[in-house]
């Protein structure tokens, strides 16, 4: 069990760190770094565009999973054994080489393709390149995962519109990207890309490992206290109130009302909060805990910390709870990897939860809010007393992850958009 674990934190490590300063990768051999990619975005082949009349509006470009000639054997990435890739990035927790002086200068100018990855990254640019910058802009792939509006600054952005191209992870995203700089800092988006994740494949070798499973689920439950057929409802994500642990823990406790009130022969149901910071106790937290006190619930729920080796937990629940606020997640990573360990998924119809549930046949989907609170006590309920929905939901997401959410998928989508921006940086057009 503890190999098993360790060897998913070790792909889960490679996950990217929102913090100053600013980090370096160099890829000789872009194949090499696949590992780095999966820890951020991507979704693959035939492109289409979305576009209107507006001058403004760059065309997103989609490349669709469905119709794939992608293969396990392949490696799309091939071709770039030959390319000299940097990749600008926030503290990693990798050992790479610092983004300030002369040698980043040097790299940047002689790189084939130069990889901005999230908004901040843009800082970078005037800082580090200064005169060099215009040398640069026409080689860089801008990598954006976020969608909060604080990153719409033009110290962050203003040099998007100049380089060969943007790639995000959701259609939702990219649209709020395209609308928000135009309205608000009145900047033009450079032709857009749209890639969804892939799971990495250290994770759906746990996920697939039936024995790997059953002892993960025994070890986690076992810790939590809880038996072997009780219902557990999970949310992991880091505690804050976009995440919506508040709305959910309301959920969870009208749904256990209703289950009493109505009698229904339900396991005993918990609720699961992965995410938590036992040292910190922020004040939403506090909130949280609070409400749980005061509901007298604090049998069934489980404030678990915050950690980046998820699989444990996602094999020892029954259902993932996706229930980020507002405009949702720029993609959310965690709903594919649920669904690769076969597990039904009830999301906000919000962000990039909507581009990977399919609300009524891998989950279910409710409103953001205040509103939601309701329909989701209703999903869990349904959930709860229909052992046979949990289970064709989840291995429907399983399916789904399987023919579109895997790394060799992802690698094929990677490399049709590198393809076409080492186009434009040959032509020296953007």
């Amino acid at each position: 069990m503890n190999n098993i674990m360790a060897k998913h934190s070790m792909t889960s490590s490679i996950s990217v760190q929102k913090r100053w300063p600013m980090l370096i990768l160099l890829c000789i051999a872009l194949s090499t770094a696949i590992a780095f990619f999966i820890g951020a975005s991507f979704n693959s082949c035939n492109s289409h565009d979305y576009s209107d009349n507006n001058n403004f509006n760059t065309p997103i470009h989609s490349f669709n999973s469905e119709g794939t000639a992608a293969t396990k054997e392949e490696n799309p990435l091939s071709f770039m054994k030959s390319k000299l890739v940097l990749m600008v990035s926030h503290e990693l927790s990798l050992s790479v080489m610092p983004a300030k002086g002369q040698e980043a200068v040097d790299i940047a100018l002689r790189a084939d393709l130069v990889i901005l990855n999230t908004a901040v990254a843009g800082k970078w640019l005037d800082a580090v390149l200064q005169e060099n910058v215009a040398r640069v802009l026409p080689k860089v792939l801008w990598w954006i995962h976020e969608m909060r509006g604080h990153y719409f600054k033009l110290e962050y952005v203003k040099h998007l519109p100049f380089v060969a191209g943007a790639m995000i992870d959701s259609h939702t995203t990219a649209e709020y990207w395209k609308n928000r700089t135009r309205e608000q800092l009145g900047i033009k988006m450079p032709d857009t890309y749209v890639l969804h994740l892939g799971n990495s494949k250290d994770l759906m070798e746990v996920a697939e490992d039936r024995v790997a499973r059953r002892v993960l689920r025994e070890h986690i439950r076992e810790s939590l206290g809880v038996r072997k057929d009780d219902l557990l409802f999970a949310i992991i994500n880091s505690v804050s109130r976009g995440k919506g642990q508040d709305l959910f823990l309301k959920a969870f406790y009208e749904a256990v009302q209703l289950s009493q009130e109505k009698k229904l022969k339900v396991p005993p149901m918990h609720a699961v909060i992965v995410g938590s910071d036992m040292g910190a106790q922020t004040k939403f937290e506090t909130e949280l805990r609070k409400f749980v006190a005061d509901k007298k619930i604090q049998e069934s729920v489980h404030f678990v910390n915050k950690t980046l080796n998820v699989a444990p937990y996602l094999a020892s629940i029954d259902v993932l709870v996706q229930n980020s606020q507002a405009r949702g997640e720029c993609f959310g990573r965690i709903t594919i990897e649920a669904m690769a360990f076969q597990l039904p998924v009830l999301g906000t119809a919000a962000g990039g939860t909507m581009e990977i549930v399919v609300n009524g046949t891998t989950g279910w989907l409710h409103p953001t809010g205040k509103e939601g609170v309701t329909p989701l006590a209703g999903n869990i309920i349904r959930l709860a007393t229909d052992i046979e929905t949990r289970r064709t939901m989840g291995m429907k997401g399983y399916n789904r992850v399987k023919e579109m959410f895997l790394e060799h998928h992802m690698s094929h989508r990677i490399s049709l958009v590198l393809k076409e921006v080492l186009q434009k940086t040959k032509k020296g057009t953007h």
